[in-house]
């Protein structure tokens, strides 16, 4: 058996290139779903990508989000419209009561005088200067109640239309509110049914984390909507591709906020919003992902954790996930039971962070 020394020396030779391979400190890459068992349905791994969950999961979790944060934002555009028509309605019945007394002077005036009065002040006159002088003070007198009747029926016509737009913003906002209402439905039934399909259950509870920096604003349009964003500026973590301005923020104010240790946002396959430079993982150890946080790596996961959380209206937090669990604008923290059995899918080692 000549051939068994040859292929033992290349044995040899692999073995003793991936520990001088792990020396240099290489096994700090996320760890892949390729080890695994294959899951089946909702949470099963998509193929190439390590996050956990599917394409179905994540897009009924990204439209979830997108739609609550959307009808959040016109609820609030709404009840600020409703609170500037409620006062300009205080002011036109204030207007609308000083015109309605004014009109109703001139009513008993003419009720008192009688039709006769206008003749009468005329005849009266003595002499031709005074007929004409009298004459034109009753049509000036004519014209100003003339005024006065049109500037009241003005001011209530005002009054209805306003009213009619008070009505119509409560409605509006009764729609917005049942929209936020079913987008919270649907994330929660989709994490139910991947859940129960999931083959192990998942670490329940809140993460516990505490956070007290407040995060700048990204920009938003003057209505307070996000204005669409491409995958249009370059990623600065060693993913190197493209992301969104608004993802460059979020991770620009984690890491003033402190949160300084390995980043890694832009991916090229796989789903959810890593290919559309909407997502970034930060690793809870300071050099990489590796295994399975503890002690301070923990600590600091749940932090940061804590801080997109704390702001994620000023982010644009879709969701967060970390240690099987997820936080959803809509419904808080819920069980999440995606992964593979491997640190990275199971989102033990990273924070996953979306925005919008």
């Amino acid at each position: 058996m000549p051939a068994v020394a040859p292929v033992r020396r290349t044995a040899a030779r692999l073995a003793a290139l991936l520990v001088a391979t792990l020396a240099l400190g290489v096994a700090t890459v996320p760890v892949g779903p390729a080890a695994a068992a294959p899951r089946t349905g909702l949470l099963a791994a998509a193929p190439g990508d390590d996050e956990g969950g599917t394409p179905a999961l994540r897009a009924q979790l990204d439209a979830a989000s997108k739609g609550w944060l959307e009808a959040k934002a016109s609820l609030a555009r709404s009840v600020s419209r409703q609170k500037q028509l409620t006062d300009q309605f205080t002011t036109i019945n204030a207007e609308l009561s000083v015109r309605d007394s004014k009109v109703g002077e001139i009513a008993e005036v003419a009720y008192r005088t009688g039709r006769l009065g206008t003749a009468s002040a005329l005849l009266s006159s003595g002499s031709p200067e005074g007929f004409m002088d009298r004459a034109a003070a009753l049509e000036q007198v004519a014209a100003h109640e003339d005024r006065a009747l049109r500037d009241l029926i003005e001011t209530r016509d005002r009054a209805t239309k306003t009213r009619l737009a008070l009505n119509t913003e409560i409605q509006e906002q009764r729609k917005q509110v049942t929209v936020m209402a079913k987008r919270k439905q649907q994330a929660e039934r989709a994490l139910e049914v991947a859940n129960d399909r999931a083959d192990s259950p998942s670490t329940g509870g809140t993460v516990r984390g505490t956070s007290t920096a407040n995060a700048d604003p990204a920009p938003r349009n003057a209505d307070g909507s996000w204005p669409p964003e491409s995958c249009s500026v370059n990623d600065p973590t060693p993913a190197d591709g493209c992301i969104t301005p608004r993802t460059l923020h979020a991770l620009n104010e984690a890491k003033s906020a402190g949160f300084t240790r390995y980043v890694s946002c832009y991916r090229p396959s796989g789903s959810g919003e890593h290919p559309k430079g909407r997502a970034c993982d930060f690793a809870a150890q300071t050099d990489g992902f590796g295994g399975v946080a503890s002690g301070g790596d923990r600590t600091y996961g749940n932090n940061l954790a804590a801080y997109f959380v704390r702001n994620s209206d000023a982010l644009a937090v879709l969701y967060v996930i970390w240690f099987k669990q997820i936080w959803l604008p809509s419904s808080g923290w819920k069980s999440y039971s995606g992964g593979n059995g491997d640190p990275s899918s199971d989102h033990t080692n990273h924070v996953h962070l979306s925005v919008y």
